[in-house]
């Protein structure tokens, strides 16, 4: 009976495991080094991998009770899986994995005898990694292949730290006058993604497809950028966005210049913040507010200028000419100058890109305001960079009433720039609500103490807006890190 009670929970605790492994790999797009080497919640393998694992082989060395083990296990990690906002998608990859690991537990199992634990983990996601490439290696030859055969396809590549998704939706939007656009979903932006979405969803009468390229790392972009072969392109604001991945600024400024690696170049657009020199086919654009703080820096051929940010929209003038649409924060002129420089470009008329504009949404969860129980309501959840927090925050001060801000601060930039926003935080707000531990800390230093609160989960939201926030209030969301971070 206890052989029969310890094989059953020899299963179940190899899924267990399995399951937790795979869900840290998914969530750092399955490279093992980034979730050994750059998991903010580092004790989370302490707990619910390294100590399990050796109190499994222990107990089952020395004992029958192993299964005792495996019931506290499966505890904890159903109080784990609870708190998580970003369960495991059981995508192709994921069932892959699943199955290999179970044969290779089973084989083990049979020709050893012996009850592994470790080894089936390790073995399956070596194995995943050889599937993935070879079927990697086929979606892209197939992608290409959809790529050559729509001839009269324009393909406007798009990148930055900073506003890339909104930019990406901006131009699509625009562009929408005159071609039949389309543009890569959601934050879509890694080789692998765009690969997909071409396969799959990339109309065939398509005359425009804007790409959005991300990168955590150098070579990121350039795969991208030959692949999709951009023949017009937009780099935006170049921020220390993922420092941790890139070490300086400067190898993340190269990185994202690796847009420009395609054969078809037409038109680029690129942000000051690159600090590259105009070329024939290379403009600079950015901000007159800037001129005069840059020092040895020629000024930018497209300058921004007289931008007017409210809690209603944001106006700007470019060559001349005022733009001004329902989108908010002042950091947003840049975004939406790069998408009507693109507009010009490709034939749009001022009177054609005005009403555009005037029809344009907000980016979901990007400065999105919402009216809602007496409440303005300023989603910017998914803007996770410095200068738009500020901006957020500028933007807050325009408004008479009470302020509250809800955010983690920011992820995976220098502590610096956290003591920033946490000073500019209690200037501003009423009341300042930190998710989670990341930053706690060093709001903790810099945020009054009868303004702080603190929110372990966001299975507290709900209470805390109840009891904190009143009619007539503004409440910010600033950002917004998954349970992971």
């Amino acid at each position: 009976m206890l052989q029969l009670l310890n094989s059953i929970a020899y299963a179940l605790f190899i899924l267990a495991m399995g399951y937790y492994f795979i869900t840290n790999l998914q969530w750092y797009s399955y490279k093992l080094n980034r979730v050994l080497l750059h998991h903010t919640k580092t004790w989370w393998h302490f707990v619910y991998f390294l100590v399990p694992f050796a109190l499994y082989l222990l107990v089952d060395s020395v004992s029958d009770y192993s299964f005792v083990v495996v019931i506290a296990y499966l505890g904890a990690l159903y109080q784990w899986y609870k708190g998580l906002d970003k369960p495991l998608v059981f995508t192709g990859r994921v069932k892959r994995f699943f199955a290999a690991m179970l044969l290779f537990a089973i084989f083990i199992a049979v020709v050893f005898k012996h009850f592994a634990v470790a080894i089936p983990i390790f073995l399956a996601y070596f194995v995943s990694v050889f599937i993935e490439k070879m079927l990697f290696n086929g979606f892209k030859v197939k992608a290409e292949k959809k790529i050559a055969s729509m001839d009269g396809l324009k393909v406007v590549g798009i990148t930055a730290s900073y506003g890339k998704t909104s930019i990406k939706n901006y131009v699509e939007h625009l562009l929408q006058a005159k071609y039949k656009t389309y543009a890569t979903p959601r934050s879509v932006n890694t080789l692998g993604g765009v690969m997909i979405d071409v396969n799959n969803d990339l109309p065939d009468d398509t005359e425009i497809y804007v790409v959005e390229m991300g990168a955590r790392g150098e070579g990121d972009i350039a795969e991208i950028s030959t692949f999709v072969n951009p023949h017009y392109v937009i780099v935006g604001k170049i921020g220390p966005a993922h420092i941790e991945y890139f070490r300086t600024m400067e190898n993340i400024r190269n990185t994202k210049m690796e847009i420009l690696q395609t054969d078809r170049l037409k038109t680029a657009w690129v942000h000051e913040s690159a600090m590259v020199k105009p070329e024939a086919s290379v403009h600079t654009f950015g901000s007159k507010e800037q001129l005069d703080i840059r020092t040895n820096v020629a000024a930018p051929e497209f300058v921004i200028e007289d931008v007017e940010a409210t809690l209603d929209a944001t106006s700007f003038t470019l060559q001349g000419v005022r733009y001004s649409a329902s989108i908010l924060g002042a950091f947003n002129a840049m975004n939406l100058a790069a998408a009507v420089l693109v507009a010009k470009e490709l034939g749009l008329s001022d009177a054609q890109i005005q009403t555009q504009l005037s029809t344009l949404e907000p980016v979901a969860h990007r400065l999105q305001r919402i009216d809602a129980g007496g409440k303005v309501i300023l989603d910017d959840s998914f803007n996770g960079n410095i200068d738009g927090m500020m901006a957020s925050f500028d933007l807050a001060t325009t408004y008479d009433g009470r302020k509250v801000v809800i955010t983690p601060g920011l992820v995976e930039v220098d502590d610096d720039l956290n003591v920033q926003v946490a000073k500019r935080a209690n200037e501003v707000f009423d009341v300042v609500v930190v998710t989670g531990d990341l930053n706690y800390a060093i709001f903790k230093a810099h945020v009054d103490a009868d303004k702080l609160v603190k929110l372990n989960s966001k299975a507290q939201m709900e209470e805390m807006l109840v009891e904190q926030t009143t009619a007539g209030d503004l409440i910010l969301f600033a950002n917004d890190a998954p349970s992971f971070v």
